[in-house]
């Protein structure tokens, strides 16, 4: 299994759920690396857990992925089909003499935890079977690892420096149990070899595993490749980042209607940055990027920080786009949308004020609603006993116009207000609910412009029957 001096760097989830976005972050560092070093980003699925493994949780880091815009160069390789390489691997240990066969049952090595913890002391394997020579036992056995006893192993971690680990605290871990399935840190070796990975980018809960596979590096006669550990992502209490903080996978911010340009932007400045600067393109971030500015320090997600990214990545699509990414939107909202020219007018109208595109498919969807839910709370608010009559003048002369465009539109509103002595919005805010459903949209004028003269009227004659029926 030889080493290689090209890049090359992996990606590789365990598929119990969706793809969380500190693994997205992890996802997205591997791939910028790869690209920026003119490597090779591999996918690599560890499904050894066949309990919990789940063909939709493949699918799902997959479509994720994908959908981020992170393509890989190998995979997916699925580890759950390499049983028998691994399999292989421990029994070359076993027969080097760098590993032991182990008959300690899980009530007996549970029974020794427990003493142990009882006692003060680390609940580690106490090596009774490290020196156990034939006859053996009959019966099952586990294949452990046998680590050294004594000495330090020393990590020279990219982000973290130098990280010393006293041998004498790390465990005989078992690489092979009982059942004949291998274990996590076996399979990562034996797959990060035979993949010639050069750089290892991860997660810092990673850390702990590292010196037991460097060790089993060492025991392979195989180079070790360079880590990378890269911090957490904290939530805004200085906890790991979780549910109770909010959507963490990426499929909830797509289904919430984030953009993937947004995500991935906001996830490279968490724990890196280039002076200043807040966005960047792909092209920017493969340039720029540089592993070992990666700080130390965990990320604090920021929602508000991540939601003013999205809005700014909404007002740069054409209408074309917008409405391609609206529509699946307007659909979960029950509408059935068009691509109609006042339509496109009205997203970009409604672009400048949104901040996901699923607040854009709620401020959107009164255009191809027939009859409108007028919200209740703010009917309560704005009508009154003349609003009626406000709205039929409006209604009279707006009908009288022969050319239904804002500026005229804005006329007939301004000499209404001038004539009767009235403020504005006793007048245009009943308009505004009548023909949207809301009292907050973008422009009146050009909203009642692109609703076109017999919507506008056909709304405020519904409006007047809901508020004097006859």
């Amino acid at each position: 299994m030889p080493g290689s001096d090209k890049v090359r760097v992996r990606f590789a989830p365990s598929p119990t759920g969706y793809l969380h976005i500190g693994g997205a972050r992890t996802a997205l560092f591997n791939w910028l690396f790869a690209r920026q070093k003119k490597g090779s980003f591999i996918l690599r699925i560890e499904d050894t857990d066949v309990e919990r493994s789940t063909k939709e949780a493949i699918d799902a880091i997959i479509d994720s992925l994908k959908w981020l815009g992170l393509d890989w160069d190998e995979g997916p390789i699925l580890q759950s089909q390499k049983f028998e390489l691994y399999k292989d691997e421990a029994r070359r240990l076993l027969a080097d003499g760098k590993a032991y066969r182990c008959w300690c049952s899980a009530e007996e090595l549970e029974e020794k935890r427990k003493r142990a913890m009882k006692e003060g002391k680390k609940p580690k394997y106490d090596g009774k079977c490290r020196e156990r020579t034939a006859p053996f036992p009959d019966g099952p056995y586990a294949i452990r690892f046998k680590a050294p006893q004594s000495g330090q192993t020393e990590v020279d971690d990219i982000i973290r420096g130098k990280v010393t680990f006293e041998n004498s605290e790390l465990d005989d871990l078992i690489i092979l149990r009982s059942d004949g399935t291998p274990t996590y840190n076996l399979c990562v070796v034996v797959d990060d070899v035979d993949m010639k990975i050069s750089h290892v980018i991860r997660g810092d809960d990673h850390l702990n595993n590292t010196p037991r596979q460097v060790l089993l590096y060492q025991a392979f006669g195989c180079p070790t490749p360079q880590f990378a550990h890269v911090p957490l992502i904290l939530g805004q209490d200085k906890a790991r980042l979780s549910k109770r903080h909010g959507a963490t996978s990426v499929t909830a911010y797509r289904e919430m209607g984030y953009l993937p340009q947004a995500l991935v932007n906001y996830l490279v400045r968490l724990g890196w940055s280039y002076g200043d600067q807040e966005v960047f393109s792909s092209q920017e971030l493969i340039e720029k990027f540089d592993l070992s500015k990666v700080g130390k320090s965990s990320g604090v997600f920021n929602p508000e920080k991540l939601l003013w990214l999205n809005s700014h990545y909404i007002r740069q699509k054409d209408p074309d786009k917008l409405f391609e990414l609206v529509a699946p939107f307007l659909e979960k909202h029950g509408c059935r949308p068009s691509k109609e020219e006042n339509f496109l007018a009205l997203l970009k109208l409604i672009a400048e004020r949104s901040r996901t595109l699923d607040e854009m498919a709620i401020m959107s969807k009164f255009y191809f609603q027939d009859e409108l839910e007028y919200d209740k709370e703010a009917e309560k608010k704005i009508v009154s006993e003349n609003t009626g009559s406000h709205v039929r003048e409006i209604k009279d002369a707006l009908n009288g116009l022969g050319i239904f465009g804002r500026k005229d539109i804005e006329q007939v509103f301004q000499k209404y207000v001038d004539e009767k002595g009235v403020q504005l919005k006793e007048v245009a805010q009943p308009v505004r609910l009548a023909v949207t459903g809301r009292t907050v949209s973008p422009g009146l004028y050009e909203i009642l412009e692109i609703l076109g003269k017999a919507k506008v009227i056909s709304r405020l004659d519904r409006f007047l029957k809901t508020i004097t029926p006859q």
